[in-house]
Protein backbone atom coordinates (compact mmCIF):
# COMPACT_ATOMS: atom_id res chain seq x y z
CA UNK A 1 0.00 0.00 0.00
CA UNK A 2 1.35 3.43 -0.93
CA UNK A 3 2.16 5.69 1.98
CA UNK A 4 0.07 8.87 2.29
CA UNK A 5 1.75 12.01 1.07
CA UNK A 6 1.01 13.80 4.34
CA UNK A 7 1.27 12.32 7.84
CA UNK A 8 -2.07 11.17 9.21
CA UNK A 9 -3.84 13.76 11.31
CA UNK A 10 -3.48 13.24 15.06
CA UNK A 11 -4.08 15.09 18.30
CA UNK A 12 -0.36 15.68 18.66
CA UNK A 13 -0.08 17.24 15.20
CA UNK A 14 -3.04 19.52 15.90
CA UNK A 15 -1.63 20.59 19.28
CA UNK A 16 1.78 21.25 17.76
CA UNK A 17 0.33 23.39 14.96
CA UNK A 18 -1.94 25.26 17.37
CA UNK A 19 0.98 25.88 19.73
CA UNK A 20 3.06 27.35 16.92
CA UNK A 21 0.19 29.62 15.96
CA UNK A 22 -0.33 30.77 19.55
CA UNK A 23 3.38 31.47 19.94
CA UNK A 24 3.53 33.47 16.72
CA UNK A 25 0.26 35.39 16.79
CA UNK A 26 -1.55 34.87 20.10
CA UNK A 27 -4.68 33.06 21.25
CA UNK A 28 -7.05 34.91 18.93
CA UNK A 29 -5.19 33.65 15.87
CA UNK A 30 -6.28 30.05 16.53
CA UNK A 31 -9.26 28.99 14.44
CA UNK A 32 -10.40 25.82 12.76
CA UNK A 33 -9.76 27.39 9.37
CA UNK A 34 -6.21 28.49 10.21
CA UNK A 35 -5.31 25.15 11.75
CA UNK A 36 -6.78 23.15 8.90
CA UNK A 37 -4.82 25.20 6.38
CA UNK A 38 -1.59 24.77 8.34
CA UNK A 39 -2.12 21.02 8.54
CA UNK A 40 -3.28 20.60 4.96
CA UNK A 41 -6.63 19.08 5.91
CA UNK A 42 -10.28 20.05 5.81
CA UNK A 43 -11.71 21.91 8.78
CA UNK A 44 -14.26 19.24 9.82
CA UNK A 45 -11.51 16.63 10.15
CA UNK A 46 -10.25 18.46 13.25
CA UNK A 47 -13.50 17.62 15.02
CA UNK A 48 -12.57 13.96 14.99
CA UNK A 49 -9.99 14.87 17.65
CA UNK A 50 -11.27 18.05 19.36
CA UNK A 51 -14.82 19.27 19.73
CA UNK A 52 -14.02 22.98 20.16
CA UNK A 53 -11.29 25.57 19.85
CA UNK A 54 -11.17 25.81 23.64
CA UNK A 55 -10.35 22.11 23.85
CA UNK A 56 -7.43 22.65 21.49
CA UNK A 57 -6.13 25.56 23.56
CA UNK A 58 -6.49 23.51 26.73
CA UNK A 59 -4.38 20.79 25.12
CA UNK A 60 -1.74 23.34 24.08
CA UNK A 61 -1.63 24.64 27.65
CA UNK A 62 -1.27 21.12 29.00
CA UNK A 63 1.59 20.43 26.60
CA UNK A 64 3.42 23.40 28.08
CA UNK A 65 2.73 22.18 31.63
CA UNK A 66 4.14 18.78 30.67
CA UNK A 67 7.52 20.43 30.01
CA UNK A 68 7.87 21.53 33.63
CA UNK A 69 10.34 19.40 35.60
CA UNK A 70 8.77 17.73 38.65
CA UNK A 71 11.64 15.41 39.54
CA UNK A 72 12.72 17.62 42.44
CA UNK A 73 9.59 16.52 44.32
CA UNK A 74 10.26 12.80 43.97
CA UNK A 75 12.07 12.01 47.21
CA UNK A 76 13.83 13.19 50.30
CA UNK A 77 17.38 14.46 50.49
CA UNK A 78 19.64 16.33 52.79
CA UNK A 79 17.57 19.15 54.22
CA UNK A 80 18.29 22.81 53.65
CA UNK A 81 18.09 25.77 55.99
CA UNK A 82 18.50 23.69 59.10
CA UNK A 83 16.30 20.78 58.12
CA UNK A 84 17.56 17.44 59.27
CA UNK A 85 19.17 15.03 56.82
CA UNK A 86 16.56 12.75 55.35
CA UNK A 87 13.77 15.34 55.54
CA UNK A 88 12.34 16.56 52.26
CA UNK A 89 14.03 19.78 51.12
CA UNK A 90 10.75 21.51 50.35
CA UNK A 91 12.37 24.92 49.93
CA UNK A 92 15.00 23.71 47.46
CA UNK A 93 12.34 21.78 45.55
CA UNK A 94 10.08 24.82 45.25
CA UNK A 95 13.00 26.95 44.11
CA UNK A 96 14.04 24.51 41.36
CA UNK A 97 10.46 23.91 40.28
CA UNK A 98 9.66 27.62 40.08
CA UNK A 99 12.57 28.19 37.71
CA UNK A 100 11.61 25.21 35.55
CA UNK A 101 8.01 26.41 35.39
CA UNK A 102 9.03 29.96 34.51
CA UNK A 103 11.41 28.71 31.82
CA UNK A 104 8.59 26.76 30.19
CA UNK A 105 6.31 29.79 30.26
CA UNK A 106 9.02 32.12 28.99
CA UNK A 107 9.11 30.09 25.78
CA UNK A 108 5.31 30.24 25.39
CA UNK A 109 4.02 33.44 27.08
CA UNK A 110 0.89 33.72 24.93
CA UNK A 111 -0.61 30.58 26.47
CA UNK A 112 -0.36 31.96 30.04
CA UNK A 113 -3.97 33.26 30.13
CA UNK A 114 -5.22 29.71 29.52
CA UNK A 115 -2.94 28.28 32.20
CA UNK A 116 -4.12 30.97 34.62
CA UNK A 117 -7.61 29.45 34.60
CA UNK A 118 -6.27 26.54 36.64
CA UNK A 119 -5.62 22.90 35.76
CA UNK A 120 -9.27 21.91 35.33
CA UNK A 121 -9.09 18.41 33.83
CA UNK A 122 -5.71 18.80 32.13
CA UNK A 123 -3.55 15.75 33.05
CA UNK A 124 -0.14 17.47 33.13
CA UNK A 125 -1.56 20.42 35.06
CA UNK A 126 -3.12 18.09 37.60
CA UNK A 127 0.13 16.13 37.98
CA UNK A 128 1.89 19.42 38.65
CA UNK A 129 -0.59 20.45 41.33
CA UNK A 130 -0.51 16.97 42.87
CA UNK A 131 3.30 16.95 43.01
CA UNK A 132 3.51 20.31 44.79
CA UNK A 133 0.78 19.50 47.30
CA UNK A 134 2.17 16.03 47.98
CA UNK A 135 5.69 17.30 48.55
CA UNK A 136 4.56 20.03 50.92
CA UNK A 137 2.43 17.73 53.05
CA UNK A 138 5.22 15.13 53.09
CA UNK A 139 7.55 17.83 54.40
CA UNK A 140 5.21 18.52 57.31
CA UNK A 141 3.09 21.40 56.04
CA UNK A 142 -0.56 21.12 57.13
CA UNK A 143 -2.85 20.44 54.14
CA UNK A 144 -4.43 23.91 54.26
CA UNK A 145 -1.02 25.56 54.15
CA UNK A 146 0.13 23.23 51.38
CA UNK A 147 -2.87 24.30 49.31
CA UNK A 148 -2.05 27.97 49.85
CA UNK A 149 1.59 27.41 48.93
CA UNK A 150 0.59 25.82 45.63
CA UNK A 151 -1.73 28.74 44.93
CA UNK A 152 0.72 31.51 45.80
CA UNK A 153 3.53 29.90 43.83
CA UNK A 154 1.26 29.71 40.79
CA UNK A 155 0.25 33.36 41.20
CA UNK A 156 3.87 34.42 41.41
CA UNK A 157 5.20 32.31 38.54
CA UNK A 158 2.35 33.00 36.12
CA UNK A 159 2.43 36.69 36.99
CA UNK A 160 6.12 36.85 36.16
CA UNK A 161 5.42 35.38 32.73
CA UNK A 162 2.61 37.73 31.73
CA UNK A 163 4.88 40.58 30.68
CA UNK A 164 8.37 41.98 31.04
CA UNK A 165 8.89 44.81 33.52
CA UNK A 166 12.06 45.99 31.82
CA UNK A 167 10.50 45.63 28.37
CA UNK A 168 7.78 48.06 29.39
CA UNK A 169 10.13 51.02 29.11
CA UNK A 170 11.23 52.51 25.78
CA UNK A 171 14.91 52.97 24.98
CA UNK A 172 14.48 56.69 24.17
CA UNK A 173 16.20 58.79 26.83
CA UNK A 174 14.00 61.79 25.95
CA UNK A 175 10.83 59.88 26.85
CA UNK A 176 11.15 60.43 30.60
CA UNK A 177 11.46 64.11 31.35
CA UNK A 178 13.17 64.62 34.74
CA UNK A 179 10.72 67.41 35.45
CA UNK A 180 7.89 64.88 35.36
CA UNK A 181 9.73 61.71 36.45
CA UNK A 182 12.68 62.71 38.62
CA UNK A 183 13.57 59.11 39.50
CA UNK A 184 13.42 57.60 36.00
CA UNK A 185 16.54 59.17 34.54
CA UNK A 186 17.99 55.73 33.72
CA UNK A 187 14.73 53.99 32.79
CA UNK A 188 15.52 54.12 29.08
CA UNK A 189 18.39 51.68 29.72
CA UNK A 190 16.11 48.94 31.05
CA UNK A 191 14.96 47.70 27.64
CA UNK A 192 18.50 46.71 26.71
CA UNK A 193 18.86 44.84 30.01
CA UNK A 194 15.53 43.08 29.84
CA UNK A 195 16.73 39.57 30.62
CA UNK A 196 19.06 40.66 33.43
CA UNK A 197 16.40 42.81 35.10
CA UNK A 198 13.51 40.38 34.72
CA UNK A 199 15.44 37.30 35.82
CA UNK A 200 16.94 39.22 38.74
CA UNK A 201 13.50 40.40 39.80
CA UNK A 202 12.14 36.86 39.64
CA UNK A 203 14.97 35.49 41.78
CA UNK A 204 14.64 38.36 44.28
CA UNK A 205 10.92 37.79 44.64
CA UNK A 206 11.26 34.01 44.82
CA UNK A 207 13.91 34.25 47.54
CA UNK A 208 11.77 36.65 49.56
CA UNK A 209 8.74 34.39 49.17
CA UNK A 210 10.65 31.28 50.29
CA UNK A 211 12.25 33.17 53.18
CA UNK A 212 8.77 34.08 54.41
CA UNK A 213 7.55 30.51 54.06
CA UNK A 214 10.58 29.24 55.97
CA UNK A 215 9.64 31.47 58.91
CA UNK A 216 6.08 30.14 58.84
CA UNK A 217 7.35 26.59 58.61
CA UNK A 218 9.48 26.97 61.72
CA UNK A 219 6.58 28.52 63.59
CA UNK A 220 4.37 25.53 62.72
CA UNK A 221 6.89 22.89 63.78
CA UNK A 222 6.23 21.38 67.21
CA UNK A 223 8.40 22.72 70.00
CA UNK A 224 11.11 20.35 71.21
CA UNK A 225 10.27 18.52 74.43
CA UNK A 226 11.40 20.18 77.63
CA UNK A 227 14.50 18.58 79.23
Amino acid sequence: MARPRKPLLSRDRIVEAAGELVDAEGLEAVSTRRLAAALGVSGPSLYNHFRTKDEILEAVADAVSARVDLSMFDGAGAGADGEAAGEPDWRGALHAWAHSYRDALADHPNIVPVLARGPGRRPAGLRLADAVFGAMTAAGWPPAHATRIGALMRYFILGSAVASFAGGFVDDETAYDPADYPHLGQAHLLADRRREVDEGAFETGLTALLDGLALQYEALRPAPPAP
